[in-house]
């Protein structure tokens, strides 16, 4: 099984405790997801922040505007400097996204981890290849835009791709 990662750290204008109101709720998910993803939420969320056990459901459109169910659970909840969530059901074979929030001044560092791994062996290896990792790259590339213009940066931006 091969396991890859993607490292995104930015610093961003806001309190840490505007960072953890804003990814504590999954309906700003959409927000940050770009739009040819046509990424939509299906589980019925109420106006609680997210906690240990909570799952999720989305619809997405990975590849080739195919719908996919995708369902994360969140783990891990320690608010407001980190949680992590993992992938149930979906089209990877490993999904796990870690969110950790440390206050600096100005505002707070802002990092996402994400390790995963995708099905079919030596094909997926082909697939990540050919355009998955691609396709993961421009998904937090734009995450990273649009939380720079929701929230502004500090620090030069302090963005780091890893």
């Amino acid at each position: 099984m091969t396991i890859y990662s993607i490292h995104r750290e930015q610093n961003l204008a806001i309190t840490i405790e505007e960072a953890w109101a804003f990814f504590s709720s999954a309906k700003n998910l959409d927000r940050i997801t770009p739009p040819e993803m046509g990424f939509k939420i299906i589980s019925q969320l109420r106006e609680e922040p997210i906690y240990h056990g909570m799952q999720i459901e989305y619809i997405v459109k990975p590849l080739f505007g195919i719908p996919l169910k995708w369902v994360t659970e969140i783990e891990n909840v320690q608010a407001p400097y980190s949680f992590a969530d993992r992938q149930q059901k979906g089209p990877y074979r490993l999904w796990e996204h870690t969110h950790r929030f440390q206050s600096i001044a100005g505002g707070v560092k802002m990092n996402d981890d994400v390790r995963y791994c995708l099905p079919l062996g030596w094909l997926g290896i082909m697939a990540h290849r050919l355009f998955v990792r691609n396709q993961l790259e421009k998904i937090f590339d734009f995450r990273v835009s649009a939380l720079i213009k929701l929230f502004g940066q500090i620090n030069g931006g302090g963005y780091v791709v890893g």
